[in-house]
């Protein structure tokens, strides 16, 4: 009886490839992904900056030419628009600006001051029905301006402040914008309370713990309330509409409005062409303040 003792042959691997073109393939998918996902969001900035875009170049064109293009691209050139629309309201239109600003200022101050104070009122103090306070104060962010905008006007008409800016700035300083409240109270609970205890300990108060410790810490947050104060007030048309009847009081929004006549011919180089002007603080407000704003939601979004 014999025994086979003769050994199989080995099997031939397959040639494996080096790692080094697996990394090579990968980098290739990866840089592949990456310029897609560009070319989309390019894509998509155009499409959602066209209708600027085409405004800023209808501004440059000729009246006959405004709306039979479509197009970006401007052919004759046509500045006379930018003159023309400054002075062809009831003033120069720098009259508009200056109150649009006065406005915003008195709005940004208000909602500064008044707004941090509620703020800090509500993350730090004990007070009775604290939290039912802040329930319905959350609950006004739900109402729409037009709800409340009747009662206003009632209210401001009796005391005589029809036509006056003070409806638009005094109610900044009540503390009525409660997202602002609601933003800078997830702020200050970020803040360690063990630094209000310490200064406690050295005799400080309330009202010397918001002004030394809290309040240089809420930079983000007031940055951020400032910028949105800012870009809402000086877009606002339906409130300053309502409240401002004489043409030397109109702001901005309000002036933009008097370019339009249903009753004659409307003049739209001059509307593209103020309106160019008028987007210009909104671009350098966004441009100076885009970190503190990223910032600022960035850390109030945690709690």
């Amino acid at each position: 009886m014999t025994t086979d003792t003769s050994v199989a042959p080995p099997v031939a691997q397959p040639p494996q490839q080096p790692a080094s073109v697996h990394t090579s393939r990968r980098g290739v998918r990866s840089r592949i992904g990456s310029v897609l996902r560009h070319a989309l969001l390019i894509l998509a900035a155009f499409v959602m900056l066209y209708p600027l875009l085409w405004m800023i170049a209808s501004s440059l064109r000729p009246d006959n030419e405004i709306f039979s293009s479509y197009g970006i691209f401007v052919n004759t050139f046509d500045t006379s628009h930018y003159p023309d629309g400054w002075n062809a309201l009831a003033q120069p239109f720098s009259g508009y600006l200056l109150n649009s600003a006065i406005v915003v200022l008195g709005a940004i101050l208000g909602n500064l001051v008044s707004c941090s104070m509620a703020a800090y009122a509500f993350a730090r103090l004990d007070f009775p029905f604290k939290r039912s306070a802040f329930a319905v104060m959350l609950l006004t962010i739900m109402l729409p301006v037009h709800v409340v905008i009747v009662p206003q006007y009632i209210l401001w008409a009796n005391l005589d402040l029809i036509n006056t800016f003070v409806p638009l700035i005094l109610p900044k300083w009540l503390a009525t914008d409660a997202f602002f409240i609601f933003l800078m109270v997830q702020f200050i609970r970020g803040i360690p309370r063990e630094l209000d205890e310490a200064a406690r300990i050295d005799g400080a108060g309330h009202a010397r713990i918001f002004l030394r410790i809290i309040l240089p810490l809420m930079v983000p947050a007031l940055a951020t309330t400032t910028i949105f104060t800012f870009i809402w007030t000086w877009n606002d048309f339906f409130t300053q509409l309502i409240f401002l009847t004489d043409p030397n009081l109109y702001t901005v929004p309000v002036a933009l409005r008097s370019f339009i006549d249903a009753q004659e011919n409307s003049s739209y180089g001059s509307l593209f062409a103020m309106s160019v002007v008028s987007l210009i603080p909104i671009f350098l407000a966004f441009l100076l303040g885009q970190r503190y704003l990223i910032q600022g939601i960035a850390t109030t979004g945690g709690k």
